[in-house]
């Protein structure tokens, strides 16, 4: 790893911290910290904001997590488009940008697997969109594609480090989802018409 497969990552991380669930609402008058359960992602803006602002959120997070893997791949190659892809993620939870309180990674993560492997970035993107359509829970159907992640890149030939790679991007996603988890084994999740609470 050269320094510019580090610059390349550190942009990731940066562009990551971009955070489109704290911008769009800001944008209409919402802080959205202090709204609906306080996460900045498109599930909340969906319940609190609206729609068209939902989808804007969600474009947004998924394109940084794009931009970010296709920085790191043209620089390095497919492990550091890995490596800028997780670190956008770990952007998105953790943005330096917005004193370190971001959502769950997981359009982040979409962004990345869309641009690095889109087939499989596909696939995962029709097994959420049916889950929640199922269910009407956006938690379930964000950890179910994600916990498919590496199985769906190694179907595709990915090995080594791109696998441990996007396997850290699953690892944080799923901590980010553990009040939800508990919900879930509880069956007190909430749809993603329902006010929610953390």
């Amino acid at each position: 790893m050269d320094a510019w497969d580090v610059a390349a990552i550190v942009a990731g991380y940066l562009l990551g911290s971009i955070d489109f669930g704290v911008i769009v609402p800001r944008m209409f008058g919402i802080d959205i910290y202090g709204t609906g359960s306080g996460n900045p992602g498109a599930t909340n803006v969906l319940r609190t904001v609206g729609r068209r602002e939902a989808v804007l959120v969600l474009l947004g997070d998924l394109a940084k997590g794009a931009a970010a893997a296709a920085l790191g791949n043209w620089v390095g190659g497919e492990v550091i488009g890995f490596a800028a892809g997780l670190a956008a993620v770990v952007g998105h939870c953790f943005p330096v940008w917005h004193r370190f309180r971001g959502g769950k990674g997981v359009a982040a993560g979409g962004g990345m697997t869309l641009f690095l492997e889109p087939f499989a970035g596909l696939i995962l993107l029709g097994v959420f969109v049916a889950v929640v359509a199922l269910t009407r829970k956006a938690s379930l159907g964000s950890l179910i594609a994600a916990v498919a992640l590496v199985p769906a890149l190694a179907a595709f030939g990915h090995r080594g480090w791109s696998l441990g790679l996007a396997g850290a991007a699953v690892a944080l996603i799923v901590i980010r989802h553990l009040p939800n988890i508990r919900r879930l084994l509880g069956g007190r999740e909430h749809t993603i018409e329902e006010e929610a609470e953390g």
